[in-house]
């Protein structure tokens, strides 16, 4: 008879394997098998800690298991020890489930090695543990060697170490009131400092506040591109990257409704979220369409705005703790091809402008060929624009997610 959990550890190696062969994110995954398997609340988040933690902690993980075990493995084994191991060294969960109910997720060829294996790894725990000191910075912290390299070199080794260090840490939750909805008697959080208007959830998430679009989950750092764009009442917004909604709910705010702000994505697919997050939100007067900014704009924006708000795809390198995959779909190739498509998506944004108006170019990044260096670049094939300020976010220094804006004017 399988074990109690044997479904859990089971979805957690099914939606790895999913996750290796380039299927879906790891949220979507948990989702998934979790409806699959109809699993309790309970089971969700034990689902969830593992998937999450195998993905946080896999070359630790990897390596930890060059030292248990001798030879090669196939992948699915491997993911099996990784369930296991997660459990054992970094979650401290009891040593007879992690054990018991993992190797129940194997086929029975492989049951034998996997059980010795983790009772292996029962019996070192501490000295696995108290080696990691002697590992490599990349290896000990789950990072790739060309990710530790770039920001050793961007912002000194020890920063470096913090900002993995960071990035293993489970994420926190933050979240907005919205001032075009009733305010709430209460609030279930501690206000953030210097950022009025946030709050840090302290409990269980408010399903019915959301629900009446009283508040928004939102990290604190989303506030940077939209305080420098200072939309002001009777001004024409356009928010060009806008899918899911949240800046563009924070743009809402301060023009006093959506009814100047239209919002575009490049994704058709993502345009019923947009408009029922607002709609929740009190925004629903805002304009949505769809626009790929790879290409031109379209006629009827041309010199129609008077700010334009250019959250544009990014490396996501400064919100891997919420994205716990990213450091691995992640290759330094990428970076060079994302900064020519946020150049282009900026220079097809320029024409949008009024004269006199403003852009604020985004991301959650915190490499700087995709901010400044870009901004630099294109302020130099631009005089017509002179760069007003720039805000950075680091996680290592501002305990919140990274993020990057700055803020171009047009003369």
């Amino acid at each position: 008879m399988p074990a109690k959990n044997f479904h859990v550890r089971q979805a957690a190696v099914s939606a790895l394997r999913a996750w290796a062969k380039g299927h879906d994110y790891a949220e979507t995954l948990i989702d998934r098998h979790a409806q699959r398997r109809k699993l309790s609340s309970a089971d969700r988040a034990l689902l969830q800690a593992i998937l999450f933690g195998v993905l946080r902690h896999r070359r630790l993980l990897d390596h930890w298991i060059s030292k248990l075990r001798d030879g090669k493995i196939d992948a699915e084994t491997r993911d099996i020890l990784r369930v296991g191991l997660c459990q054992l060294l970094i979650l401290n969960l009891p040593d007879h489930a992690a054990v018991n109910e993992t190797v129940e997720a194997g086929k029975a060829s492989v049951r034998s090695l996997i059980n010795a294996v983790l009772r292996r790894a029962t019996l070192s725990k501490k000295r696995l543990l108290d080696e990691i000191d002697e590992v490599p910075a990349p290896v000990a912290y789950s990072h790739p060697d060309w990710l530790f390299n770039r920001w050793r070199l961007a912002f000194g080794k020890a920063s470096a170490i913090k900002l993995m260090e960071w990035d293993n840490l489970p994420s926190e939750t933050f979240f907005r009131t919205n001032p075009l909805a009733p305010a709430p008697e209460s609030l279930p959080g501690k206000p953030v400092e210097n950022a009025p208007g946030f709050f840090k959830l302290d409990g269980s998430i408010p399903t019915a506040l959301l629900a009446s679009g009283a508040v928004y989950i939102q990290d604190p750092a989303t506030r940077h591109s939209v305080d420098l764009l200072d939309p002001k009442p009777g001004e024409r917004v356009l928010d060009a990257c806008a899918a899911p909604g949240g800046k563009a709910f924070l743009i809402a705010a301060a023009l006093g409704s959506g009814k100047d702000l239209v919002c575009t994505d490049s994704n058709e697919k993502r345009l019923p979220r947009l408009e029922e997050n607002l709609a929740r939100l009190h925004a629903g007067d805002a304009k949505t369409s769809v626009h790929d900014w790879l290409k031109p704009a379209p006629p009827e924006f041309l010199g129609a705005f008077d700010a334009i708000l250019l959250d544009v795809p990014c490396s996501n390198t400064g919100v891997i703790r919420r994205r716990v995959d990213a450091r691995w779909r992640l290759q330094l190739p990428d970076i060079e091809r994302l900064v020519s498509t946020q150049r282009r998506i900026l220079e097809n944004a320029v024409p949008c402008l009024k004269p006199g108006g403003r852009i604020v170019y985004s991301t959650c990044s915190i490499d700087r060929d995709e901010n400044l260096g870009l901004i630099e670049s294109f302020l130099a094939a631009h005089p017509e624009f002179k760069l007003h300020s720039t805000r950075e976010a680091l996680p290592f220094r501002d305990k919140t997610d990274g993020a990057f804006a700055a803020r171009l004017e047009l003369a």
